[in-house]
């Protein structure tokens, strides 16, 4: 069995100007997720991450492993017939751009099975001061319905070790949940760079204008490009990072930022149910990364990501999106306690 492990309720980064400041994130009382999956709560969520994955003080829970650059997002004509969200105007706007492996191991080999699926989270800086940020993986799809469910593969993954009896627990939760057991089953090339991979947000949210339900793509302007497995065998343990500062190097990378219209009958709040291909999609506008950020370790570790950080004309509609939320600032805040005492 594979062990690449599940992605999704990771990506932490700073967002000092956020509209969601960390400590207000932390203070917000049970009844502003009340949307959510009452049966965990977001530190849950983190608890179980560090189970998988060991406790985190330093680093993140997951998605431990990055790379940090800068660019710009510059906004399509029709995206301003979808949304009023300043970003999605006529005006550039600078972007500060993670990329990240999966696991929380923060010095996994980008060759490891288990550094997929891989990250991208980007951060809007808008005209007024404030940030809006988007999380991204190269999957299209999650493991679970719920953040729940998400909880309870993570505690069944890390009950199953060689010496647990069979069944084990992750084969009884793949018993009953056959899209998580595809999820960590199914192959996940290992890409040429971070640049050359296609992702995915997961979440739905509402474009308010127009009344229209979207999740997000980020699709690399020069296609989608994997190693063959013998380029694979050749590859250093940081080459994906090495790959790509190189690459911005050389000249700006480009993604296409899209969305992905939903319709009649689709599933809002399933991040499992991935929407099939010939939905409609409109182009956002492209992100241009073109500057490696030079202390990439102090600027990832200072970096919050965090979804639901909206600016007005866009909504969460997932439930997960506001527990996720709340989880990534978790993290944040603990492995920031020891420099705070």
């Amino acid at each position: 069995m594979s062990a690449v492990l599940p992605e999704g309720v990771p990506h932490e980064s700073d967002n000092v100007r956020s509209r969601l400041p960390v400590t207000a994130l932390l203070l917000l009382p049970a009844s502003a997720f009340a949307q959510n999956d009452s049966k965990v709560t977001p530190a849950q969520l983190v608890d179980a991450l560090n189970a998988v994955f060991g406790k985190q003080t330093d680093n993140r829970a997951v998605h431990a492993k990055g790379v940090v650059l800068e660019g710009k997002f510059t906004p399509s004509p029709e995206a301003a017939s979808l949304s009023k969200a300043p970003h999605l105007q006529s005006t550039a706007v600078p972007v500060t751009i993670r990329f990240s492996d999966f696991a929380g191991v923060p010095k996994i080999p980008d060759t490891d099975s288990n550094a997929s699926p891989r990250g991208m989270a980007v951060k809007f800086h808008l005209p007024d001061g404030t940030d809006t940020d988007l999380v991204t993986h190269s999957y299209n799809g999650f493991p679970t319905a719920t953040a729940a469910e998400f909880r309870d593969l993570l505690l069944a993954i890390a009950a199953s070790g060689p010496d647990a009896p069979k069944p084990t627990p992750l084969e009884k939760f793949f018993e009953t949940h056959p899209i998580a057991k595809t999820f960590l089953m199914s192959e996940k090339p290992a890409p040429v760079s971070f640049g050359t991979l296609p992702y995915f947000g997961v979440n739905t949210f509402k474009f308010t204008k127009r009344q229209r339900y979207v999740r997000y793509q980020l699709q690399p302007a020069g296609g989608a490009q994997y190693l063959t497995k013998d380029k694979l065998a050749a590859a250093g343990p940081n080459y994906l990072i090495e790959e790509i500062k190189k690459r911005v190097g050389d000249g700006p990378v480009k993604f296409k930022y899209i969305a992905q219209i939903a319709e009649q009958g689709g599933k809002l709040d399933d991040p499992s149910i991935a929407w099939p291909d010939d939905r409609k999609t409109v182009e956002l506008g492209v992100i241009e990364i073109d500057k490696a950020v030079a202390d990439s370790d102090a600027a990832q570790r200072a970096l919050l990501f965090i979804e639901n950080a909206v600016p007005p004309g866009i909504e969460p509609e997932d439930p997960m999106i506001n527990i996720r939320s709340q989880a990534y600032a978790i993290s944040f805040a603990r492995r920031h306690a020891s420099t705070a005492q």
